[in-house]
């Protein structure tokens, strides 16, 4: 299904029909909120991540597998590669503020923190956790269906005020792998994951727990954002093109809460990183 609820433009916090979007359908979309030397900025920041956790990899030792993908504690992140045997490729990094001073910043742009201080239900926001998603050109593997909240269940208490953004750093379409949701999921609180595949197969949300044709393809061009509920199902497609599709997934939480993956608070907005 394509995707029929977006916001262009609006930049501050949210309106009342993206109030009802987000309690009805469990995300919401604005559509090139930031400009395109912006996002170049961001672009070349997330592959200055990628190079530092590159060289961080040549000396680190923490490998690990689960059910074949591989990780690496490396650079203060978890990284994970490609699926792929033997791939040197970079799939995920978290978090990766740490290792840019532009996507740092980010994290603190109104356009951000203006939003999320309606969603988060708090006038004081915090980061909870980020990640640096890199679908590269026909190696890009899919992200299967799953919610975010039953993997933070066992670390937070208010699982509902732990919302996402996505930025998209290059344009995103149902070739390349574009980041997808099935409406109305949130609605169903955490849903049963996947028994008897593996470790992470609790992980991922069983399909019977929810109807595959409310699935929507966000499709929008470099510098969208979407908002999205950790209790909504969310996954995307392998990338088929010949061009990458990046996206960096901010959550941000009520503001003096330690992150996730960080023994440390990370205030946002008018605090910044102080």
């Amino acid at each position: 299904m394509a995707l029929e609820r977006s916001q262009t433009a609006h930049t501050g916090r949210i309106t009342d029909a993206e109030r009802r979007a987000w309690e009805e359908d469990g995300f919401f979309l604005r559509k090139a909120v930031f400009a395109a030397d912006e996002i170049r900025e961001f672009g070349d920041a997330a592959e200055r991540c990628v190079a530092r956790i590159h060289d961080a990899l040549l000396g680190a030792n923490e490998r690990y597998a689960i059910d074949g993908n591989v990780y690496h504690e490396a650079g203060g992140s978890t990284v994970q590669l490609e699926h792929q045997p033997g791939s040197r490729t970079i799939r995920v990094i978290e978090p990766f503020h740490h290792l840019d001073e532009r996507l740092n910043a980010l994290i603190d742009d109104a356009r951000l923190v203006e939003p999320m201080r309606d969603l988060v239900r708090s006038e004081r926001v915090a980061l909870f956790t980020d990640k640096l998603n890199l679908k590269r050109p026909r190696e890009g593997s899919r992200f299967r269906w799953h919610q975010d909240s039953p993997y933070w269940a066992h670390f937070a208490d208010e699982l509902d005020r732990l919302p996402n953004v996505l930025v998209t750093l290059d344009d995103a379409n149902e070739e390349n792998g574009c980041f997808r949701v099935i409406r109305g999921s949130h609605r169903k609180g955490m849903l049963p994951g996947l028994e008897g595949e593996g470790r992470l197969g609790p992980l991922f949300t069983d399909p019977r727990a929810f109807d595959a044709a409310d699935e929507v393809a966000c499709t929008a061009p470099a510098g969208s954002l979407v908002f999205f509920s950790p209790h909504t199902v969310h996954g995307s497609q392998p990338n088929h093109s010949d061009t990458r599709r990046r996206a960096l997934v901010i959550t941000y939480q009520p503001g003096g809460r330690r992150m996730f993956k960080v023994d440390a608070k990370r205030e946002a907005g008018e605090a910044g990183a102080g």
